[in-house]
């Protein structure tokens, strides 16, 4: 039975050498190439491919947005031109990931391992829905920051403070900026919330970050960091405080 394989990468010459590698193999069949993510998500919901082989890095959505925004997740390889340390934050989401340039060798090292786990559905079944509620359910020790073309990750005890803008929000780390494309409600589910708090409507704030606490006549308090930064504590969320904390209120 043929195994049928979504190849998608912005890059012309990866898909060809995708194409060319897999054309090689009897067991695998290619049903379609895509350039990007948004029609990556199509396709993956139109043709549900047994296998994709999904590039990180692509214009609109990378890779890592394509999974998000699937409710089913087929067996997926990341392509990716990032080292492997970068890409141990990927490895819930995939069988294998293959890191540019790669040559037959690790390409079939790749197939060896993917194989077994296509040939057994009701594991791999298990398996990725395993990854899918794994993926709802564990807060996250880090977040991905794209910026001038990269992608990299922020550990999570770096981060300073965080303030909404809009649809984004700005991460603020080491006196450097970063703008994320979360909502501050989407971030503040991501984040272990006996680490970093909400402590505003606009703000949340790293509890290992805070210097003290000074109460205003309002009832509400101004945060100070230790980067001299000077935040609101409002009253509404007075109660998302540790009862350590919250005991000398």
């Amino acid at each position: 039975m043929k195994i049928r394989t979504l190849i998608v990468d912005d890059e012309p010459l990866a898909r060809e050498r995708l194409r060319q590698l897999l054309s090689k193999e009897v067991d695998m069949e290619i049903i379609g190439e895509c350039a990007d993510g948004d029609s990556a998500i199509r396709a993956i919901r139109k043709m549900t491919p047994d296998l994709v082989f999904l590039d990180v890095q692509m214009p609109g959505r990378d890779g890592f947005a394509v999974l998000e925004a699937l409710d089913k997740l087929p067996a997926v390889v990341f392509v990716t031109a990032y080292d492997h340390h970068a890409l141990k934050a990927f490895e819930f989401h995939a069988l294998d990931y293959l890191l540019k340039p790669f040559d037959r060798k690790r390409f079939l090292k790749t197939l060896d391992h993917v194989r077994p786990m296509l040939k057994q559905p009701e594991t791999l079944r298990r398996q990725l829905l395993q990854m899918l509620q794994q993926r709802d359910k564990e807060f996250s020790d880090r977040i991905v920051i794209k910026a001038s073309g990269k992608i990299y990750f922020l550990k999570t005890g770096d981060i300073e403070w965080i303030e909404a803008s809009g649809n984004y929000v700005i991460v603020h780390s080491g006196g450097e900026q970063h703008l994320v494309r979360e909502t501050m409600n989407a971030m503040e589910k991501k984040l272990n919330p006996e680490k970093i708090i909400r402590i505003h409507r606009s703000h949340m704030v790293n509890l290992e970050k805070i210097k003290e606490l000074n109460s205003m006549f309002n009832g509400e308090y101004t945060v100070i960091l230790k980067s001299g930064t000077r935040l609101t504590l409002s009253k509404t969320y007075k109660d998302t405080l540790p009862e350590n904390l919250r005991e000398y209120l």
